[in-house]
Order: structure tokens, then C-alpha cells, then sequence
């Protein structure tokens, strides 16, 4: 299992960065590049939750999306083709002073077969450069959207 914590700093708000990437509307994978449209399906969304089926290039997960508390966002992976166990997304949003928000990120990746397990380890360890990349594309879309 794979742990990676990334600190990133955004010029976006927190209920900026939290309006888009709980935006599950067409246009989706501008803000997350691996959440191609065509795979997007919403199983259920409330004013603070979703149910979600997302991926591309063969991996698909669907995630349970919580940000009832407005600094927070949990992605519980409940199924997916190559996740388990507990594999998901936590971002905390903090606001500075300075009007930029602080962002951690806390990705957890189980593998649930081989193919998860080894792009888990690879993840946690040489790959981990790509996923911080993906977050920084992320970030970028959401600034460029406010």
C-alpha cells in the first residue's frame, strides 16, 4: 500500500478549489486529467456528497465524495477495477493570510489485484513525481477557471 502526501499552495480560495472539483459536469477532465467524460457517471450527489464512477485509460474507480466540512475533501474509493481496501483522496484546505490557500494531499493506493499492487509500489516510490505533476494540472484548471 502506497501513502503519498504531497503541500501545495493555490491562489484559489478553499470553497473555490472545493466548487471544482466536486463539479462533476462536463468539462471534468480539464480539472482531473485521469476523469475522462466519457467514463464519468454520477451515481448520487447531495449539497455536500457524490457518488461517482470515474477514470480513463483503463482504470476506473468509483469514489464516495464527502466536503460536508467546507476545509476537507474525502474520495473513498468503494470499487474499482484496480483500487481497494483504503485507497482514496483527502485534500485539507487551509486559508492564509495572504489570500492563497494552502493545500495537503493524501493519496492512499491498495492495490486489489496485481496490477494495482505493482502501480501501487511504483506510485509510492518512482512514479511519485507523476501524481504530484497531475496535481499541479489540477490546481492550474481550477485557477485559470476563477
Amino acid at each position: 500500500m502506497a501513502t503519498i502526501h504531497f503541500h501545495k499552495t493555490m491562489s484559489v480560495t478553499p470553497e473555490q478549489f472545493v466548487a471544482a472539483i466536486t463539479d462533476f459536469g462536463p468539462g471534468r477532465s480539464k480539472i482531473f486529467g485521469n476523469s475522462a467524460d466519457e467514463f464519468l457517471k454520477v451515481h448520487d450527489l447531495g449539497p455536500a456528497h457524490a457518488d461517482v464512477t470515474e477514470g480513463s485509460g483503463g482504470v476506473w474507480e468509483r469514489l464516495s465524495y464527502d466536503w460536508s466540512d467546507p476545509y476537507r475533501v474525502v474520495m473513498r474509493t468503494t470499487d474499482s477495477n484496480v483500487w481497494g481496501g483504503a485507497s482514496g483522496h483527502t485534500y485539507h484546505l487551509t486559508r492564509r493570510p495572504d489570500g492563497t490557500t494552502a493545500l495537503e494531499a493524501v493519496v492512499v493506493r491498495e492495490g486489489r489485484n496485481l496490477k494495482g499492487r505493482i502501480v501501487g509500489l511504483l506510485l509510492g516510490t518512482v512514479a511519485k513525481p507523476f501524481l504530484g505533476k497531475a496535481l499541479d494540472q489540477t490546481i492550474r484548471a481550477v485557477e485559470a477557471r476563477y
